[in-house]
C-alpha cells in the first residue's frame, strides 16, 4: 500500500503513517545508509566521552560533569528516533500506533528541552570559571550541579507530560500521514479533527518558557563574560580564556539553530516544499548528537588526548 491510498482509507484510524523522504522513496534503502552511519557514530561517540569522562579522575569538574548530562541526553535523542527512522528506510515500516507516537513525541521533546536547560547550565559554568574564578569551587559544588541537573529534567517531564494526554483526547481523521520520521506534537496535532487551539498556545508556551527563556539567559551570560574579557589587558590571555568557550558556543548554535529553523517553518512556513521539513527535522535531530562529542573531542584538550591514546592502543 502507498501513503497515498492509506491516508483516507477510514474514517477513523487507529495510526499513524511516518514519512521518509518525500519524491525518493526508491532510493530510501541507499539513505538508510548514511543515516545508519551518522546514528552509530553519534552512539559510539557520546558513549566514548562518557566513558572517558566517568574513568578519568582528572576530568571530574563541573565543566566535564555538565558535558556527560550533554552527552547521555544526545544519546537518548538518538535512542528514541533510531527505530522508526531506520524502519521506514531500511524495512519500509510506516506505520506507529498513536500510544507509541505519543510516548516517542514525549521523550523527543522532553529531551530536546533538557539539552536546552544542560547547554544553559554549561554557559552558567563558563561565566563563573571567567567572571568568578576564585569561587567557582565552592559554587559549582557536586552537590550544585546534581541539583541543577535534576531541576533540569523535572522542569522539562512537568512541561512536557501534559503533551501526549492533550493529543490523545483528539479523534483523527482523514489523512494520517506525518512529514517526518518520528512523532513531533506540532505535526500529530494538526491532523486532529477537532480545535487545536489549547495545544497550540501550551506548545508556544513551553518552547517560550524553555528554549526561549534558556537562550536568552545564554546570550545574557556571554554579554558577561566578553565584558570580563575585554578588560583582560593581555590580548594571549583574551583569546585563551575565549578558547575555552569555543566548545560550548558551537554546541549552542548547533542545538538552537535548527530548532528554530524547523519551529518557524512548522508555524509559519507553510508554503515550504516538504523536502525541506524533513531535511530541517533530520538537521535539528541528528546533527547535534552526531557534531557535539566531535566538537568537543577536537577542542577539549583532555578529552582528545584520552581519545588519541585508546585509538593507538
Amino acid at each position: 500500500m502507498t501513503l497515498g491510498s492509506l491516508g483516507n482509507s477510514s474514517p477513523v484510524s487507529s495510526f499513524f503513517l511516518l514519512s521518509g523522504v518525500p519524491g525518493l522513496e526508491h532510493m530510501h534503502t541507499w539513505i538508510s545508509i548514511p543515516l545508519g552511519f551518522m546514528y552509530l557514530v553519534s552512539i559510539l561517540g557520546n558513549c566514548t566521552i562518557l566513558i572517558i569522562i566517568k574513568t578519568e579522575p582528572s576530568l571530574h569538574e563541573p565543566m566535564y560533569l555538565f558535558l556527560s548530562m550533554l552527552a547521555l541526553t544526545d544519546l537518548g535523542l538518538s535512542l528514541c528516533t533510531l527505530p522508526t527512522v531506520l524502519g521506514i528506510f531500511m524495512v519500509g515500516t510506516q506505520e506507529i500506533s498513536h500510544n507509541a507516537c505519543f510516548v516517542q513525541l514525549f521523550f523527543i521533546h522532553c529531551l530536546s528541552f533538557l539539552e536546552s536547560s544542560v547547554l544553559l547550565s554549561m554557559a552558567f559554568d563558563r561565566f563563573v570559571a571567567i567572571c568568578r574564578p576564585l569561587h567557582y569551587a565552592s559554587i559549582l559544588t557536586n552537590t550544585v550541579i546534581g541539583r541543577i541537573g535534576l531541576a533540569s529534567l523535572g522542569r522539562s517531564v512537568v512541561l512536557i507530560f501534559p503533551l501526549p494526554f492533550m493529543l490523545k483526547r483528539f479523534p483523527y481523521c482523514g489523512s494520517r500521514v506525518l512529514s517526518h520520521s518520528y512523532c513531533l506534537h506540532q505535526e500529530v496535532m494538526k491532523l486532529a479533527c477537532a480545535d487545536i487551539k489549547a495545544n497550540s498556545i501550551y506548545g508556544m508556551f513551553v518552547i517560550v518558557s524553555t528554549v526561549g527563556i534558556d537562550s536568552l539567559l545564554i546570550l545574557f551570560s556571554y554579554a558577561l563574560i566578553l565584558h570580563t574579557v575585554l578588560s583582560i589587558a593581555s590580548k594571549s590571555e583574551r583569546l585563551k580564556v575565549l578558547n575555552t568557550c569555543v566548545s560550548h558556543i558551537c554546541a549552542v548554535l548547533l542545538f538552537y539553530t535548527p530548532m528554530i529553523g524547523l519551529s518557524v517553518i512548522h508555524r509559519f512556513g507553510k508554503q515550504a516544499p516538504p523536502l525541506v521539513q524533513v531535511v530541517m527535522g533530520f538537521v535539528y535531530l541528528l546533527f547535534p548528537p552526531l557534531m557535539n562529542p566531535i566538537v568537543y573531542s577536537v577542542k577539549t584538550k583532555q578529552i582528545r588526548e584520552r581519545v588519541t591514546h585508546a585509538f593507538r592502543h
